[in-house]
């Protein structure tokens, strides 16, 4: 993995959880980090104490979901930096209710899913891509998620095929779309040295989970880290996690 210590990278979502991590494991290969968030005071702490450690991490309030703040936090990057090498699409949100069947789910709650798990995604991609055409090695991590995979969802073997992740459709759908927008970029930027894949982080105690999961942060942050400095012979389009591909 490439550790170039010029590497700009942009987390979203970066304030607390599993981005918070990603950033940190960034840095710590000697990557320069935006941490981003919608709210200014949680970002700028976040970004304090990880600079206390000695870490190249900047605060940049950044609202996936508000068009105006999305063109201003680009217009920021670009000032600042001029490039960016890396885009971590990592904010998301979880708002349905467990214990609810798939169609029992508001339909408020599938737009702001959707709002910010998919819409907020394309929009922060297709506005720092300018800025990403013009790296080296330009790569786009998408956090996806298992429950995106709808392999995974017919498989009655999966911890997916449950009453309890079967209560999450839009989130569900939203990641699945994700994993979509992941294979029509990728195509798009075949022939470029720039490289699209989607992570799925695995099943984290952050929360999102309300504290349950099989991995700690750290271990939740690892793949999308390896995917933001994949090197050159690296897949793109993909769907993985920890070096293993996930069924679409």
């Amino acid at each position: 993995m490439s550790t170039d210590p010029a590497r700009t990278a942009l987390v979203t979502g970066a304030n607390r959880g599993i981005g918070f991590e990603i950033v940190r494991q960034l840095a710590q290969r000697g990557v320069r980090v935006i941490l981003t968030g919608r709210r200014r005071e949680p970002v700028a702490d976040a970004a304090s104490r990880l600079r206390s450690s000695g870490l190249d991490v900047e605060p940049l309030v950044l609202d996936v979901t508000d068009p105006d703040g999305v063109r201003a936090a680009a217009a920021e990057v670009a000032n600042r930096h001029g490039h960016l090498d890396i885009l971590v699409n990592n904010a998301g949100i979880r708002v349905e209710e467990y214990g609810r069947q798939p169609s029992e789910q508001p339909m408020g709650q599938w737009r702001r899913t959707f709002d910010t798990n998919l819409f907020g995604t394309v929009e922060v991609t297709t506005a720092l891509l300018p800025m990403i055409r013009g790296s080296e090695a330009g790569r786009i991590v998408n956090v996806s998620s298992l429950l995106g995979s709808l392999g995974m969802h017919s498989d009655p073997d999966s911890y997916t095929y449950s009453p309890t992740f079967k209560s999450l459709p839009a989130y569900s759908a939203a990641k699945s779309a994700v994993n979509s927008w992941t294979v029509h970029l990728a195509y798009e930027l075949r022939g470029t040295p720039i490289k699209v894949n989607a992570v799925h982080p695995g099943y984290t105690k952050t929360g999102m989970n309300d504290g349950a999961g099989d991995l700690e942060v750290s271990a939740g942050a690892a793949t999308s880290v390896e995917m933001a400095l994949l090197d050159g012979d690296g897949p793109s389009g993909s769907f993985v996690h920890m070096g293993a591909t996930v069924p679409w």
